[in-house]
């Protein structure tokens, strides 16, 4: 529901800070290295969030980056974590660093997060490395295409630089142009067309 807030920071307390947009303060709750990350009060900031409805209770949990919340949402998933030890966790590890302790199941490196014994990483790792290596697997597809996609971009622009025309021109022209699954003759062709104009 919330994506993100961003406002003046008017409050830091001991587990959350409140966020002024508008004149609504905003209670967020947060670790305390991402209050301390913040800054000052007063300051404008930007909060990636993460909105809880229980029957008794709604509440609004704070992250300074998309990596953290992708990494508390992944935690909460898992059967017996709640919100309290997904923020402890948080507090203490980097998302890049948990994230390759669940895909390598590295246990005594969750185990030494504080609340987090050994019976809670191994369901940790069973439950979310599953998740972790489709994710992954999709990110790299994606990084895949992009390279894909700029060599096709390297080999129109060497070709179209072969018939006389300026890089500046080409590179110009190509800002113009949908690249995504578009073969190196169709970005030529359309490379042509806008010069030729």
């Amino acid at each position: 529901m919330l994506a993100y807030i961003k406002g003046t920071l008017e409050m830091k307390m001991t587990d959350y800070v409140v966020i002024d947009v508008g004149g609504l303060g905003y209670k967020v709750y947060m670790t305390s290295t991402g209050m301390d990350a913040l800054g000052e009060i007063g300051k404008i900031v930007k909060v990636y969030t993460f909105y809880r409805v229980r029957e008794d209770d709604i509440s609004i949990f704070g992250f300074n980056t998309n990596e953290e919340l992708r990494m508390f949402e992944l935690l909460l998933s898992v059967s017996g974590v709640g919100a309290k030890t997904a923020l402890t966790m948080i507090a203490v590890t980097e998302p890049s660093e948990f994230a390759m302790a669940v895909i390598t199941e590295d246990v005594s490196y969750l185990t030494k997060i504080p609340g987090i014994g050994a019976k809670s990483a191994q369901r940790i790792i069973l439950e979310l490395k599953d998740k972790m290596k489709k994710e992954n697997a999709t990110m790299e597809a994606k990084q895949m295409q992009s390279k894909i996609d700029s060599s096709k971009v390297e080999e129109a622009i060497a070709a179209l630089q072969v018939l006389g025309y300026n890089k500046k021109e080409i590179e110009k022209a190509f800002t113009k142009i949908e690249k995504k699954d578009v073969s190196t003759e169709e970005l030529i062709k359309k490379g042509l067309n806008l010069l030729g104009k």
